[in-house]
C-alpha cells in the first residue's frame, strides 16, 4: 500500500536531517521524536567480536558475503559485502517477473482507509507511478522543508532512479536504489536470505572497532582522505564532490571496514528488518529502520554516517537514495 505521505513530502524529512545527537535519556523525555535528528543514539549494547573472519568462496548461499562473529547481542551471521547492485535485482526481477513500487499507480480506494475522513483525494497527477527524486535547487529558504530538494517524479523507479529520461544503463555496479522496504524483502526472500535487524547491521558496521563514531574509527568524515560518499559543501546547493563523486557511486569506491564490508557509511541509506521505535511505552512503529547515512549526508547537516545514526522511512517508500544489503543467519 502507498503511503498518502509520500504524495505530500512528510516522509522526505527522514532522509536529510539535523546532525544533533541525542542520547538515550533524552530520547525518553521527548513524547514523540523528531524528524529533525537522524543520529539519535542507540544504547551501547553491540557487544564487538574479534573473531577473525572468513570471506566465502565458492559456497553459492553465501557468494559475496562475509560471516560476522558472534557479538553480546548477535548470533553469528553472513552479510552482504556491499549493497545489492543492479545487475542483482535485475537477476531478480526477471526471473520473477516483480514489479516495485514506484512502478505502481497508488490506489485512491486504498490510500483514503489511512486517512481521516472526509480528507479530499489528491489531483489525478499525483496518483501515478512516480517515486521522490533529489534536485539541487538555486536557494532554499531554511533547511526544515526538505519539500525543496525533493520532487514527486512520474516515472521514476529502480530502471529510471531519476526519472524517466534517466537509466541504468553501465550502472550495474551501482546500488540499486527507488525500492521500498517490501521490495527489498522481496528480493531477499527470493534469494534465501533476509535483511539484517538493526543490532546486526550496527554490529556488522563497526568492522570490530569497539566505542567508535564511524566505521573506520575516529577521524572525522572531512579529515585525510576521502573515506565514504557524502556531501561535502553547502547542502543542498552545492557539492564540492571532494570525495568523486556528486551523487551515487558504484560499490566498492572506498576502503572497507575490519570486517571486509563497504559502504557502511554513506552512499546510500540501507533498510533493516525491524520497524522503527522510540521506546517510549504506547508508541505504535508504523516505519521501518534505515542505516548508514546516504550520499546526501554532510558533516555539517546531517550525520547518519556515524554507527549509530539511525532513521526511519514507511515501508511503501523509494527514495534515489536508499537501498539495501541482505543477512543470511547461517
Amino acid at each position: 500500500m502507498r503511503s498518502i505521505r509520500i504524495l505530500f513530502f512528510a516522509v522526505p524529512f527522514m532522509i536529510a536531517c539535523n546532525s544533533t545527537e541525542k542520547d538515550s535519556s533524552t530520547l525518553n523525555q521527548t513524547a514523540a521524536d523528531s524528524f529533525a535528528s537522524c543520529s539519535d543514539g542507540l544504547p551501547k549494547r553491540y557487544g564487538v567480536g574479534l573473531d577473525s573472519l572468513r570471506i566465502a568462496r565458492g559456497k553459492a548461499s553465501h557468494e559475496g558475503m562475509v560471516q560476522i562473529p558472534k557479538g553480546k547481542s548477535t548470533s553469528e551471521f553472513w552479510i552482504d559485502v556491499h549493497e545489492v547492485t543492479n545487475a542483482q535485482f535485475r537477476k531478480f526481477v526477471q526471473a520473477t517477473g516483480y514489479i516495485t513500487t514506484a512502478e505502481k499507480a497508488p490506489d485512491w480506494e486504498e490510500l483514503k482507509e489511512q486517512m481521516p475522513p472526509g480528507t479530499p483525494k489528491p489531483h489525478d497527477s499525483l496518483l501515478v507511478a512516480a517515486s521522490l527524486v533529489f534536485h539541487s535547487p538555486r536557494q532554499v529558504n531554511g533547511l526544515s522543508d526538505p519539500g525543496q530538494w525533493w520532487r514527486w517524479t512520474k516515472g521514476a523507479s529502480w530502471k529510471h532512479p531519476q526519472g524517466p529520461k534517466s537509466d541504468i544503463d553501465k550502472k550495474d555496479d551501482y546500488p540499486v536504489v527507488q525500492v521500498s522496504w517490501d521490495d527489498c524483502t522481496a528480493y531477499a526472500k527470493w534469494a534465501g536470505k533476509r535483511l539484517p535487524t538493526e543490532a546486526e547491521w550496527e554490529f556488522a558496521s563497526r568492522g570490530g572497532l569497539a566505542d567508535k563514531p564511524f566505521p573506520w574509527g575516529d577521524e572525522p568524515i572531512e579529515s585525510g582522505k576521502p573515506k565514504a560518499n557524502t556531501w561535502q559543501g553547502n547542502f543542498p546547493l552545492r557539492n564540492t564532490n571532494w570525495d568523486g563523486f556528486y551523487g551515487l557511486a558504484a560499490v566498492k569506491q572506498f576502503k572497507p571496514n575490519g570486517y571486509g564490508l563497504y559502504d557502511m557509511a554513506g552512499n546510500v541509506w540501507e533498510w533493516c528488518r525491524d520497524w522503527y521505535t522510540t521506546g517510549l511505552q504506547g508508541s505504535a512503529p508504523s516505519e521501518k529502520v534505515i542505516r548508514g547515512g546516504s550520499f546526501m549526508c554532510n558533516d555539517s547537516y546531517c550525520q547518519g554516517y556515524k554507527v549509530t545514526a539511525r532513521m526511519k522511512s514507511s515501508r511503501d517508500t523509494g527514495l534515489e537514495n536508499t537501498g539495501f544489503r541482505c543477512v543470511s543467519p547461517n
